[in-house]
C-alpha cells in the first residue's frame, strides 16, 4: 500500500529549508525511497508551509528515514523552523486522476 508523510512547518527561512532539500537530494541519490515530494505554502498563514512525501510503502518510508541523510535533514530542518515540525503518517486509500 502507498504511504504519504506529511510535516507542517513555520520559517521565515524558505530559501534555507530549499537549499536544504537539495542537499538531502544529492546526498541520499541511490537509496532514498521517495517518489515524490511537493513543498506547499499556506496562503492564509503566512510562513507556514506542508511538504508533502510519497512513498511506495511504509516500509519504503521507514527504510529512508532510517538514513543518516535523512536524521541529518531533519534536524537541519527543526533548527530552522519557528516551532518544531507537525508529521502526519497516511496510507493512501484512494486516487483520483482527472484530466
Amino acid at each position: 500500500m502507498r504511504f504519504i508523510q506529511t510535516f507542517e512547518f513555520t520559517t521565515t527561512r524558505i530559501d534555507e529549508i530549499e537549499a536544504l532539500l537539495e542537499m538531502w537530494v544529492a546526498q541520499s541519490e541511490g537509496r532514498r525511497q521517495v517518489d515524490r515530494s511537493v513543498i506547499t505554502a499556506d496562503r492564509d498563514r503566512p510562513h507556514t508551509y506542508v511538504q508533502i512525501v510519497e512513498f511506495p510503502s511504509y516500509e519504503a518510508a521507514m527504510q529512508n528515514s532510517a538514513l543518516p541523510e535523512t536524521a541529518e535533514f531533519a534536524q537541519r530542518l527543526a533548527e530552522l523552523c519557528e516551532e518544531a515540525p507537525q508529521f502526519r503518517n497516511l496510507d493512501l486509500v484512494r486516487t483520483h486522476e482527472f484530466a
